[in-house]
């Protein structure tokens, strides 16, 4: 008999998709997801969504939503918008890749009026990451015009005038 604080069950990782507990795969199982080593994931094996593991943790946490293949691909697009962002903060700022992606993650999430449980890109939906998508977008094309609109107007003021 167990003297002291209790131990929490495991939690079971049930998919969104089709209702299924997800398990546990490593690399060298049959539901492993990839051919070389990515790290541990929790695989629903019959709609073939995953999500890898916190790196370090005891209780295998994984680091958000199980995904399909869908979710996979939207959050691979949003990660490439967001990469021209992450860079000029890194530039900028002066902070590393994973604190920019971190910002980056809770400033999408204010302006959108997301609620997450965590502020990663993990944790999104599929219409999470598609609105997204679309707001990087439009916040970069605001940008590109505003610094055309900038320069142009700088030019106009260099210009020698007219007599």
């Amino acid at each position: 008999m167990r003297v002291g604080r209790p131990i929490p069950a495991p939690v079971q990782h049930v998919c969104e998709y089709c209702g299924n507990v997800a398990q546990f795969a490593q690399t060298g199982d049959s539901a492993y997801p990839y051919l070389e080593d990515h790290g541990p994931v929790w695989i629903c094996v019959p709609c073939q969504a995953w999500i890898g593991v916190r790196p370090r943790s005891r209780q295998h946490t994984p680091l958000g939503r199980l995904a399909n293949a869908e979710l996979r691909d939207a959050k691979k697009r949003l990660h490439d918008a967001l990469e021209p962002l992450v860079a000029a903060k890194i530039r900028r700022d002066g902070v590393n890749p994973f604190e920019a992606r971190g910002k980056a993650i809770k400033w999408l999430a204010s302006e959108l009026d997301f609620t997450l449980s965590t502020p990663s890109i993990h944790a999104l939906t599929h219409e999470q990451c598609e609105q997204a998508i679309r707001y990087v977008a439009d916040f970069q094309a605001a940008r590109q015009r505003s610094s055309e609109h900038a320069s142009a107007t700088s030019r106009k003021k260099d210009a020698p005038g007219e007599m």
